[in-house]
């Protein structure tokens, strides 16, 4: 019995045969268009001749160029510029071949040079048109299959991204979806037809279409469609009763590629995602390139975003550096199945371990650093101080010594608003961390920066699956204050931008991300629960804790007072100099922080955090219980 993997090559024999008649075809016909009927007989000897150098050259040269180990039925503008090429290269052979032979007086001197260029258009043409051939035959054979009776879907945008999904549609008549039309706002598309699917109205026309049409599903198919927009189409969907779908946005989809695989729900990364601006994408690859990248807590929701986005801009090794086995072994697998070729090195490592940090720099030998291994949880830092110092601090200082003896040329920080007036300890740590980078960047003259951001919807942890475990086991969801604002990006936008970012440090920059307007947590609530196809306050309640230790009612980005200006992206700006006040030195500190760490001496380290950082509102809180944590 043959194996799957032969049957391809059963197929393409009958192609080869047909290429043998169709070499032999195009000979003759180069002939016949160039003579009359009666001189064919006296070039007979010269047509036997041709066919037979054409056979010996065309079809390995057809090999060669791979036109045997393809499907055809899914021969696109690729495969026909690999036709033009084979056809040419075997033409001029054969041409060259045949001119020699009439040199040489092996052929009748008589011969039409011509049915040379004749026997190239044709080659071409029959060659090109029996491989479409292949593909027109399968679509209608697809075409006929008894589908049309599936769920039919409306596709919101006519464009490139829409065009794809129409075309995934109907050559996957296993998912039982059927193509009613698109909606579109571009007037030059109205009324035509993409892949034999209408244009059939504007995006404002959704309700009506939805009506009109019977459609059982819309899908979403405007990769940088903004939130407002989304959530728009979704309200429609969901006072319709209808489904509603989307392909992931822009930052989600850089180096990949619109199917129906990646179809998804719309979710709230969606409701809340800004139109993305790309600038300068070049300069991100250009940075990243060739280089020997390490990024700590690779394992987590940033680190792991964070080598998703490197890999796809080639580094010569990426090296995945985390506390957490399971987690880096994780993000070992998923960018193993997508960068095979990629050179990738798990390394499981406590950043508070300065020896086995100095051996893992020194064997990797890295060139860009990018240290996104923290702990984050704020009211479970606030019950764990000295285990929140020892990490986000001393772990710190001990990369970034690390990151000096090895002489790394870009080191980058991820930090968070809550380092601006810390209120919290995991602020208060991380905004010490900010100083160890920024001081290490003044004093050894390095690119090391920092890029500060909000909150990323979906990390691990974060407020977006709490919510999601409690509308799934019935309510209530849990607020703890009714005007609690904060800032939100989705996690690949945001390391987008750091990666921006990162190509354009110099050395000792605070850059800030542009987080758009702050959120309404009980908004975000609300719209939580209705894409769970519930009401909140009928089917889920929504109720209120109280704020906890650490919190403040709104975060902010950076200092009052500290000038801010505008770099090449949009998006993207950077503090100005932004020094401790503190008169300490800043070393010496965090050695005695280290040493009160290990004593546990919570009374001391919040002291000595006061005196760092004077604006800080940090306090030692009495052990908080479970309920308060989460």
């Amino acid at each position: 019995m043959p194996s799957i993997r032969s049957r391809p090559h059963i197929r393409n024999r009958f192609v080869l045969i047909g290429d043998i008649a169709l070499v032999v075809v195009s000979v003759l016909g180069s002939f016949a268009l160039r003579l009359d009927v009666s001189e064919l007989p006296y070039y007979f000897p010269a047509v036997v001749l041709m066919s037979v150098v054409a056979l010996l050259i065309k079809i390995p040269v057809y090999f060669f160029f791979g036109l045997y180990r393809r499907l055809w039925i899914y021969a696109s503008t690729g495969e026909l510029r690999v036709i033009t090429v084979a056809v040419t290269s075997a033409s001029a052979l054969v041409s060259g071949v045949m001119l020699l032979l009439i040199a040489a007086g092996r052929v009748l001197p008589g011969m039409p040079r011509s049915a040379l260029g004749i026997d190239w258009l044709l080659s071409l043409v029959l060659i090109g048109g029996s491989r479409f051939a292949l593909r027109i035959l399968a679509e209608q054979s697809m075409a006929s299959r008894p589908n049309r009776k599936g769920r039919r879907v409306l596709i919101v945008g006519a464009g490139d991204a829409g065009a794809l999904v129409a075309r995934e549609l109907q050559k996957s008549p296993q998912l039982n979806l059927v193509p009613a039309g698109f909606l579109d706002d571009d007037p030059a598309k109205q009324k035509h037809s993409i892949y034999g699917v209408t244009v059939v109205g504007a995006i404002n026309d959704l309700s009506s279409a939805i009506d009109l049409y019977r459609v059982n599903e819309v899908v979403i198919a405007i990769p940088s469609a903004p939130g407002k927009l989304v959530r728009a189409i979704n309200d429609i969907c969901r006072i319709k009763g209808v489904a509603s779908r989307t392909i992931p946005g822009i930052y989600e989809l850089i180096g990949g590629k619109v199917s129906v695989n990646r179809l998804r729900e719309v979710d709230i990364t969606d409701l809340l995602r800004r139109e993305p601006v790309r600038v300068n994408d070049e300069a991100v690859g250009a940075a990243l390139a060739g280089k020997r990248v390490l990024v700590t807590g690779a394992g987590g929701s940033i680190g792991r975003e964070l080598c998703r986005q490197i890999a796809r801009r080639e580094p010569s090794e990426l090296v995945l550096l985390g506390h957490g086995e399971n987690s880096v072994f994780e993000t070992l697998l998923e960018l193993k199945q997508d960068y095979p070729t990629l050179s990738l090195s798990p390394v499981i490592a406590d950043i508070r371990n300065i020896e086995r940090l100095m051996q893992v720099f020194a064997r990797w030998q890295p060139q860009i650093v990018f240290h996104a291994a923290a702990h984050k949880h704020v009211s479970l830092m606030e019950a764990n101080i000295a285990e929140a110092v020892s990490n986000n601090v001393v772990g710190t200082r001990n990369v970034v010594q690390a990151a000096l003896r090895q002489n790394v040329e870009r080191f980058v920080l991820i930090s968070t608003d809550k380092a601006v007036r810390p209120s919290s300890i995991y602020g208060a740590t991380k905004r010490l961390a900010e100083m160890i980078v920024l001081d290490a960047a003044q004093s050894a003259a390095q690119a090391f920066s920092v890029v500060r951001f909000g909150n990323v919807l979906g990390s691990r942890g974060s407020i977006i699956p709490i919510f999601k475990s409690q509308i799934a086991s019935g309510g209530p969801v849990t607020i703890t204050h009714p005007d609690m604002y904060r800032f939100f990006m989705t996690i690949p936008e945001a390391v987008y931008l750091v990666l921006q970012a990162a190509s354009m440090e110099a050395g000792g920059e605070t850059f800030v991300l542009n987080m758009g307007e702050p959120v309404r947590i009980l908004d975000l609530a609300e719209d939580l629960i209705r894409l769970s196809g519930l009401e909140p306050y009928r089917d889920i309640e929504i109720s209120y804790t109280g704020i906890r230790a650490g919190e403040k009612l709104t975060e902010e980005l950076w200092d009052e007072g500290t000038p801010l200006t505008q770099t090449l992206h949009p998006d993207i700006f950077r503090l100005g100099i932004d020094a401790s006040p503190s008169g300490l030195d800043l070393s010496q500190a965090i050695e005695r922080l280290e040493t009160l760490s290990h004593a546990n001496d919570v009374n001391a380290i919040i002291a000595l955090i006061h005196e760092l950082i004077p604006n800080s509102s940090i306090h030692e809180a009495s052990q908080p219980d479970v309920a308060s944590i989460i």
